[in-house]
């Protein structure tokens, strides 16, 4: 874990489609100063709104994170902030011109691309870490994320589905070596069939297709290249609750454990954490020793 904030070295730009929106996206991420951390801008409105990367500017959690604030929204961003999160950049403005992130492959991978190309940038600024000291919990049905004392940052998830490919699958990643890039990163978002069929024909995942996400039918994967993972479904996971974790605005040094947990429950999660101040502590990474 690095002492210091870090950003990136110069401006890096891509472009796409939004998933749900279908619509055309450029994507500008930017350099940005000492405990800035993440904001997102939208340049296709007059006066630019700006939208901190924060867990209590959440509006929607349905379909991806959505963020908002003044009546203005930016959408589908967990796939970027698990990249910013998994190469511990904490400062960095990031410029869009429609409301919906780009999709690109379904996986954070080309964002992680994009910001090692940029190169990442220490800064003078301390980083600090909320530590965990006692469990926190989440459940729902037969969904459950929490929180648990750990020596270091970890991620565990398994998910269990009546599908034969999605039955008892379960990942766990420590996120202080250096592995997201090539154990997590390029992990794809996945979807039956027969629900990409009807959010199709509600009007959502306008953008969707086998080239930024993993299909499945009854019996396989329909995407021709397969999975890039045997167990790519659960390490997506890993990927989405790293992303919306990180939106706490701080690292965690804790262990996060999801069971079939989504965007909504981990939401739930950052809410209750925050509250149950006897649970944890913030700690200058420099000065923390497990």
């Amino acid at each position: 874990m690095h002492d210091h904030q870090q950003t990136l070295g110069k401006s890096v730009q891509c472009a796409g489609v939004g998933l749900h929106s279908g619509r055309s996206v450029t994507l500008t991420i930017k350099p940005a100063p000492v405990n800035h951390g993440v904001k997102f801008v939208r340049v296709d409105l007059p006066h630019k709104p700006v939208i901190a990367a924060h867990f209590r500017n959440v509006i929607d959690t349905s379909l991806a994170t959505t963020l908002g604030a003044d009546g203005v929204i930016v959408s589908t961003i967990e796939h970027l902030m698990a990249a910013f999160a998994g190469l511990q950049i904490d400062n960095a403005l990031v410029e869009m011109d429609a409301y919906e992130a780009p999709i690109m492959d379904g996986s954070a991978g080309p964002f992680t691309s994009m910001l090692k190309e940029a190169g990442i940038s220490p800064q003078s600024g301390k980083r600090f870490f909320f530590v965990v000291k006692k469990p926190i919990e989440m459940e729902e049905a037969d969904k459950k994320v929490g929180l648990y004392p750990s020596d270091i940052p970890k991620v565990t998830c398994s998910i269990d589905f009546d599908h034969p490919m999605l039955r008892d699958q379960t990942y766990s990643i420590s996120l202080d070596n250096g592995h997201f890039e090539e154990e997590i990163s390029r992990a794809r978002t996945f979807g039956f069939l027969h629900e990409v069929e009807y959010l199709k024909r509600n009007g959502f995942a306008r953008g969707g297709s086998l080239d930024n996400a993993v299909v499945i039918d009854k019996e396989k994967v329909l995407n021709p290249e397969g999975l890039r993972y045997q167990n790519e479904p659960v390490r997506h996971k890993i990927l989405d609750c790293i992303g919306d974790l990180s939106l706490l605005g701080m690292g965690i040094v804790g262990h996060i454990v999801a069971h079939k947990s989504g965007h909504t429950l981990n939401h739930a999660l950052l809410t209750r954490f925050i509250d149950q101040r006897s649970c944890w502590d913030t700690v200058e990474a420099s000065t923390f020793s497990p």
